[in-house]
């Protein structure tokens, strides 16, 4: 890939944009989870209930660490040796962390991405970043950039075209605190 396209990616997410890119296992769509204004319009175009919480992924821990009330968890040996990879981690949020990215929960969904694409953009942008899946809710996701335009047209404001990872599923889902698994 360009690195043009992900700095053209970077750009249009710090501006309030949504684009889609590859993930470990399907097509994503990211934001700045720090701009109300795009994760509305993401739930928006994914008919997706804000109750439900947003997972952030990030290309290093300290992107991560902000959203979490205890940093140290990030590095708990369970944690770790899942990481980076498709694996992500329901965490007690930061009091400060927007309910906008929790939802109805006082936890927060994080990952540390294996994916290079992700990886580079998380690290354009300087943050973590929303990542769901590219579908509409209770639909099957997109796994790749074709799938992704037919069911978002023109309404993503840019999509990196690249190769999904090896995973034939999202990710998996484990509570940190209790290590039992959420979504398989």
């Amino acid at each position: 890939m360009h690195p043009f396209q992900i700095r053209h990616a970077s750009l249009l997410i710090h501006q309030g944009g949504i684009i889609a890119c590859p993930t470990e296992a399907v097509y994503g769509l990211s934001c700045d989870p720090l701009l109300p204004e795009a994760i509305e319009r993401l739930l928006e175009l994914k008919q997706r209930s804000a109750e439900k919480g947003l997972i952030l992924v990030a290309s290093d821990l300290s992107q991560l660490s902000p959203y979490v009330a205890d940093p140290s968890m990030l590095t708990q040996k369970n944690v770790a040796d899942s990481w980076p990879g498709a694996t992500s981690w329901l965490m007690p949020a930061n009091p400060d962390t927007p309910g906008w990215l929790t939802g109805a929960h006082s936890t927060i969904a994080v990952r540390l991405t294996a994916h290079p694409v992700l990886a580079e953009l998380c690290r354009q942008c300087g943050t973590a970043l929303v990542s769901t899946s590219a579908n509409m809710s209770c639909h099957e996701p997109a796994r790749n950039a074709l799938q992704t335009r037919l069911i978002f047209g023109d309404s993503l404001d840019w999509i990196l075209h690249g190769d999904t990872g090896k995973q034939s599923r999202v990710s998996t889902i484990y509570d940190a605190v209790s290590g039992k698994l959420v979504r398989a």
